[in-house]
């Protein structure tokens, strides 16, 4: 065992015995003693600037890098090898059949996702990567049911998403700390497959979640580069695109592809954790109460100016500018059910690639089809790097805009409930992408969700009838929906949702809402895995 390292869950003993090796763990130790100060640094900086909004300090584009968004010489690194076109990418959890379908799915990539679509169990995040390092090395084909699952000639080209900064990783310590998750899936991914992607002709591409500042996208950078230097990799092997998912990071585009910009490979509209972080970051604000969640569409105009801000920036610097998700799943044995759906998904195609975007996410293979077409019909050649969007002018108000025409219902609580309970438990279960209503709900839906009731009850907003939200009122609609929860996911347990039910009634009456639902019930994953993180404190 590596000096200073230990592990403190022997769950995925197979997959442990594979991928946690000395020189894997060695490799992880090294990153951790090199960088975790920064990060603890970076995530101080975050406390720091929300107590700062709160006061009232307002949201800016930042006055030390205005040289770097007045020059227009630098340009981001030019597509990678498989990432010359991205018209339609489709993400999922890293569990052995879905990596299976997703890269059978005829989409051009896989974002394979150890964040908001994985529960981070040890057994689902050390088995994951076990998942990867075999798809890659095309060893991953398994019969099961009767059935086999065997990966096409030419899959997806893979991409991989870690945790973001904020997440520990509790079960591996290094000198008597977690590691960050990030760096633990970052780092486990990197050693085990660089070279043997480079060997296949691609390379280690990753997606990056939840930064608010353009240091912590330089804090990646150097972790990339002290990555590809440590495996003797050549520099600039690496490809990261950035979710612009928080609401400071909007503020920190141009500054985020400048950091990376020799490894980037554009910026993605994380459009359901944007309007989250929209809430959160802006929580001291009583004029940001948002309606309903269905209400706060694309279209509104604080989205509608993040996504033309976003398309403008990534091809003024020639990297991709990616559309966000269709959550929508096909609606079995109601075909006008069905078409009625899928016309939603065709339409936001549509609207993303008018718009100038590169491509699009999907949740499901059998929407692949439809993003494909609208992507084929109007997006001829590889990427739409040549519309610039010149026109575009947006400045910071109108990224701060609160209009969004609708109400609050009855209907908008509930479902709101509904959602935040059966995620949350099954989230705890073990399972971090469920099927709800249609729609493959991930963490961002939770959190969401999570928020707004939150926010309902902090600024006493009323219901379209005009009835106020009190604490009250939420707790007893949690009361009367937790036992039909099970109707709409069957697999929760009766405990994980006691469990969902008393955390969302502590987060309604606190006086602002956690920054991370994942972060705040991890302790109970961690003890189930074996491992008692003693340095967290649970939210409840």
């Amino acid at each position: 065992m590596v000096s200073g390292v230990q592990i403190h869950s022997k769950l995925a003993e197979q997959a442990q015995a594979v991928i946690l090796t000395e020189d894997a763990l060695a490799f992880l130790a090294a990153l951790h003693r090199t960088f975790e100060s920064t990060r603890q640094s970076l995530l101080i900086a975050r406390e720091e600037a929300q107590r700062r909004w709160d006061s009232g300090a307002p949201f800016d584009f930042p006055p030390e890098t205005a040289h770097i968004r007045a020059e227009a010489s630098w340009q981001c690194a030019p597509p990678a090898p498989g990432l010359e076109d991205r018209r339609v990418e489709i993400t999922g959890p890293t569990d052995r059949k879905m990596v299976i379908n997703a890269l059978n799915s005829g989409a051009k990539t896989f974002m394979a996702d150890f964040e908001d679509s994985s529960s981070p169990t040890f057994s689902n995040m050390v088995s994951g990567q076990l998942n990867l390092r075999d798809a890659i090395r095309r060893e991953i084909d398994f019969d099961t049911g009767g059935k086999s699952y065997k990966l096409i000639e030419k899959p997806c080209v893979l991409i991989v998403r870690p945790r973001g900064w904020h997440l520990d990783e509790p079960r591996v310590t290094v000198d008597n700390a977690p590691v960050s998750g990030s760096l633990f899936d970052f780092g486990l991914y990197f050693y085990h497959n660089a070279k043997e992607l480079v060997k296949r002709g691609f390379g280690p591409y990753f997606y990056l979640p939840k930064m608010e500042h353009y240091l912590e996208a330089r804090l990646w950078n150097d972790v990339f580069n002290f990555s590809q230097s440590y495996i003797g990799l050549a520099h600039g092997t690496i490809r990261a695109t950035v979710l612009i998912e928080t609401l400071p990071a909007v503020f920190n585009m141009e500054e985020i592809l400048f950091e990376l910009r020799t490894h980037s490979s554009g910026l993605n509209c994380g459009r359901w954790d944007y309007i989250f972080s929209f809430i959160k970051k802006r929580r001291a604000d009583r004029s940001a109460v948002l309606p309903d969640r269905k209400d706060v569409t694309m279209t509104v105009p604080f989205m509608d100016s993040y996504v033309r801000l976003l398309i403008q920036t990534c091809h003024r610097r020639k990297v991709a500018a990616m559309g966000g998700m269709a959550a929508q799943i096909p609606i079995k044995n109601d075909p006008a059910a069905n078409d009625a759906v899928m016309e939603k998904v065709r339409l936001d195609k549509l609207r993303e690639v008018l718009a100038g975007h590169d491509g699009t996410w999907i949740a499901h293979p059998l929407i692949n089809k439809i993003a494909l077409a609208v992507f084929n019909e109007h997006m001829l050649g590889p990427n739409q790097y040549h519309v610039r969007r010149e026109d575009v002018k947006v400045a910071a108000v109108d990224l701060l805009n609160p209009r969004v025409p609708g109400t609050i219902t009855d209907e908008g609580v509930r479902s709101n409930i509904s959602t935040s309970l059966a995620y949350t438990s099954a989230w705890i279960g073990g399972n971090g992408c469920i099927p709800l209503n249609y729609l493959m709900e991930d963490a961002a839906t939770a959190e969401i969700t999570r928020v707004q009731l939150w926010q309902w009850v902090k600024y006493n907003s009323r219901l379209e009838s005009g009835q106020y939200i009190t604490a009250e009122y939420v707790e007893k609609l949690i009361d009367e929906l937790a036992p039909d929860v099970k109707k709409i996911y069957p697999g929760v347990k009766e405990d994980n949702l006691k469990i969902a039910v008393d955390y969302l009634k502590g987060q309604i009456k606190k006086e602002w809402p956690s920054e991370f639902l994942t972060s705040d019930l991890m302790p109970y994953l961690a003890i189930a895995d074996g491992a008692e993180p003693k340095w967290q404190k649970s939210a409840l």
